[in-house]
């Protein structure tokens, strides 16, 4: 007997993979920047959209007759299309990562499902290459925890044809733009997999990345809110979880925020405590200096004096 909520869910994805090609076909490329930036760029307008990247770039309100007759009909068959007064608006972004396009989250993202990608994402995927471009051959298995839109599974799903390519997340949304984001690239060695952390992947892993949501958010959102001391919390139970699972050889790549008290820097104080004593390489880098600096505001960081993006190597 047929499951008509699968079918559902099949014919979806399938709109929103036929839209993306479209988009491909049409030449589309937006970036993604930062929500301060974004809003900003949209008060320079009137918020109504012109183009097909203010639709699925910049999240505008849109009249029914802006976009091709086929685009609405791929939208309304996605779900993807909400009323906004007189005007529409798309629930979906797309955003560019080299020749790869990338369905996510409509700004704001404010759901407690949202699906992220931002300028994190670019600097997680520069790490990602780096070490495909030296280590991609020694990858059989590989993991991306907290999948979110698929971005880093995709690079190395892209990269390593051979390898088996898990996606993990705990949000179904993240796991349905996954699916749609690994088709249009055309990877089918790439499984989206609903996991806490690797609760439901067997076996060990030549490959962990890992970007996981490292702020302190009074809502919770899965995709921002890291938990622990001041967001630190899932970045922490990312390395256990990998020091348990990694093959002889394997790497996990992790990419995160800390926040930086009184020029301290709790989480790298925390890794040379727990790693000290174990046969393992690592090394550990500060990528940038200051990010979401509007976050000090909050009374959760009245102690922080900035939050910088940082990347850990761990290798067995």
């Amino acid at each position: 007997m047929s499951n008509p909520l699968a079918s559902t869910e099949a014919h979806r994805t399938q709109a929103l993979v036929a839209l993306g090609r479209y988009l491909q076909q049409e030449g589309y490329h937006h970036t993604v920047v930062t929500p301060l930036t974004h809003e900003y760029n949209n008060r320079r307008t009137d918020g109504t959209a012109r183009t097909l990247r203010d639709i699925f770039g910049w999240s505008r309100a849109f009249p029914r007759s802006l976009p091709p007759p086929a685009v609405l009909e791929w939208m309304e068959a996605a779900g993807a299309l909400v009323e906004d007064g007189n005007l529409w608006r798309s629930t979906i972004r797309w955003a560019s990562l080299g020749d790869l396009l990338c369905a996510h989250s409509a700004y704001p993202t404010e759901a407690t499902d949202a699906v992220f990608f931002g300028p994190d994402t670019y600097r997680f995927a520069q790490i990602i290459e780096a070490h495909l471009g030296e280590h991609g051959g020694q990858v059989r298995r590989a993991v991306d925890i907290g999948c979110g839109s698929g971005a880093g599974a995709l690079l190395i799903a892209r990269s390593c044809p051979a390898a088996e390519v898990l996606a993990v997340d705990s949000n179904p949304s993240a796991l349905r733009l996954t699916k749609v984001n690994a088709e249009l690239a055309q990877l089918e060695n790439l499984r989206p997999l609903q996991s806490n952390l690797l609760n439901a992947v067997e076996g060990e892993l030549d490959l962990i990345i890992a970007n996981p949501p490292y702020m302190l958010d009074p809502q919770e959102r899965a995709y921002r809110h890291g938990g622990g001391s001041l967001g630190a919390g899932l970045s922490l139970k990312i390395v256990e979880t990998a020091l348990s699972r990694l093959a002889p050889g394997g790497t996990l790549l992790l990419y995160t925020g800390v926040a930086m008290v009184h020029g301290r820097d709790p989480f790298l104080q925390t890794l040379q405590q727990r790693l000290a004593n174990l046969s393992c390489i690592w090394t550990y880098r500060e990528l940038d200096p200051d990010v979401f600096g509007e976050e000090l505001l909050k009374p959760a960081y009245a102690e922080v004096e900035r939050i910088a993006a940082v990347a850990l190597t761990l290798s067995r």
